[in-house]
């Protein structure tokens, strides 16, 4: 590679988090979105998830009581209750963070985040837009992938008892 186009490109880093952070890499089709105003997210969540749902803060490894959680049961969005993972597919990927091999199809959608200046697949609740966490390629086989998401954007719902109806 030449010197003059290694600098160009370099030149150009600091840009990618205006131009594709904000780009969807895919949408889910077949949860109709929420239009509900962040303040009215505000009254129905813990500061906590509120701070991690709708301000894509990230909650403290080790923090949360779901990395222990080893009942069969639904994992759904703490904000508006849609499902997102089966139990099944949770399992302890040492981060300090429950993760998952898989959600639920078309329950999620996704961006591109820059903020620790290397690209990273940020996924969202695809109802309410609610920030879960990232998705990794370093999961166990067969996907190979590791959802990491922060309890506290996360309800769980135990086998036997009725899931919450959604949130409008």
């Amino acid at each position: 590679m030449k010197r003059r186009t290694l600098l160009q490109g370099m030149a150009l880093l600091p840009t990618l988090p205006l131009l594709a952070s904000r780009a969807p890499l895919s949408q889910a089709a077949t949860v109709v979105p929420l239009d509900k105003a962040h303040s009215e997210w505000r009254e129905l969540l813990s500061p906590e998830a509120y701070a991690v749902l709708f301000e894509e803060d990230t909650e403290r490894p080790g923090s949360s009581p779901l990395n222990q959680e080893k009942r069969a049961g639904t994992y759904i969005c703490a904000a508006c209750y849609l499902p997102l993972f089966d139990s099944q597919d949770k399992y302890e990927s040492g981060t300090g963070w429950p993760s998952f091999t898989q959600a639920i199809a078309g329950h999620t959608a996704f961006k591109r985040d820059f903020k620790l200046i290397f690209p990273r697949t940020e996924y969202h609740c695809a109802r309410c837009e609610g920030h879960q966490g990232h998705l990794f390629n370093d999961g166990p086989p067969p996907r190979g992938e590791r959802w990491c998401n922060n309890g506290v954007a996360l309800r769980f719902i135990p086998q036997g008892e009725a899931l919450p109806a959604l949130r409008s």
